[in-house]
C-alpha cells in the first residue's frame, strides 16, 4: 500500500529503527501525543507495511523492511525475543531519557542495532565498534561486547549505557568490565540496574579491577508495564553522561 509520510512518520520510523521493538506508550513519547494517538499511527503505518505490530505482554511494534527503505536505513529488520522483551522495553526508555536531555547535553546517541551492523560490516583488518574481551568463541569468532547504547557527548566523549536487569556470571561480568577498562574508546560506563544485588555485584567487580573511577551504578525500577515506564528515566536521570566520565 502506497503511503505518504510525514515528517512525524518518518520521525518515528527513524525511532523504530534503532530498536528490536517499541510500545505505543514510546512513540506517546517520542512525538509528545496521547498513546491512543501514538497507537493510531503506529496502526496506520502498519496498514501500509512499515511497520508490524504483535501481542506480546502488551502490543508491541517493529520497523519492516518497507519502513527501513522508507528512511533509506541500512538496518535489518529487527528479529522477536520475548525473553528479552524488558529489557528491549527498557533500552527503548533509555534512548528516549538521552534523546529529552536526561543524561544531560549529548551529539549523538548510538544503538546497539548500529553498532552491530557496523561491525557485521566492517573489513576484518578495522577495529570493531565493540568493546573487545579477549580470545574467541565456540565457532571461533572474536569475542565482543556490545553496550545497550553509547552517548557521545558535546565535548566528544563516550559513554556507554547498560541496562542490567538479571544477573550475569561472575566470569561474564568480569570479562566484560576488563574489556571496558581496556578500551580507551570508553570515558564512562554506566550500568541501570534493576536489583541491589546486581548494583553490589557491578560495584565490587569493578573495585577488584581498579576500575571503579570508570563505573558507576545506578537503580532503576522494572520497565515492562506501561505503569512503571517513566520511572526508568526519572530513576536515570540522577547520573549524567558528563557526570559519568573519569
Amino acid at each position: 500500500m502506497d503511503h505518504r509520510a510525514s515528517e512525524r512518520d518518518l520521525e518515528l520510523l527513524e525511532f523504530l529503527a534503532e530498536h528490536r521493538l517499541a510500545l505505543p506508550a514510546h512513540v506517546a513519547v517520542l512525538l509528545e501525543t496521547s498513546n491512543a494517538a501514538a497507537t493510531t499511527r503506529l496502526k496506520r503505518l502498519a496498514g501500509a507495511g512499515l511497520v508490524k505490530g504483535h501481542a506480546g505482554f502488551q502490543r508491541f511494534y517493529q520497523i519492516t523492511k518497507g519502513g527501513l527503505g522508507m528512511i533509506g536505513s541500512s538496518l535489518s529488520s529487527p528479529g522477536t525475543n520475548l525473553r528479552e522483551y524488558e529489557h528491549d522495553v527498557g533500552v527503548a526508555w533509555l534512548w528516549l531519557a538521552a534523546h529529552r536531555g536526561t543524561f544531560g547535553p549529548v551529539e549523538e546517541i548510538i544503538s546497539d542495532r548500529r553498532l552491530r551492523s557496523h561491525d557485521g560490516f566492517r573489513d576484518p583488518q578495522t577495529e570493531p565498534l565493540a568493546v573487545r574481551l579477549g580470545g574467541f568463541g565456540p565457532r571461533g569468532n572474536e569475542q565482543l561486547h556490545y553496550p545497550d547504547l553509547v552517548l557521545r557527548t558535546m565535548d566528544g566523549r563516550r559513554v556507554a549505557l547498560e541496562l542490567e536487569l538479571t544477573p550475569k556470571s561472575r566470569t561474564r561480568l568480569e570479562k566484560i568490565l576488563a574489556g571496558y577498562g581496556a578500551d580507551p574508546r570508553y570515558d564512562g560506563v554506566v550500568y541501570l540496574v534493576g536489583r541491589p544485588l546486581l548494583a553490589r555485584s557491578v560495584q565490587s567487580t569493578a573495585r577488584r579491577l581498579g576500575i571503579s573511577d570508570l563505573v558507576h551504578v545506578q537503580r532503576v525500577r522494572s520497565t515492562a508495564s506501561t505503569s512503571a515506564s517513566a520511572a526508568i528515566a526519572r530513576t536515570a536521570g540522577r547520573t549524567h553522561a558528563t557526570d559519568a566520565v573519569r
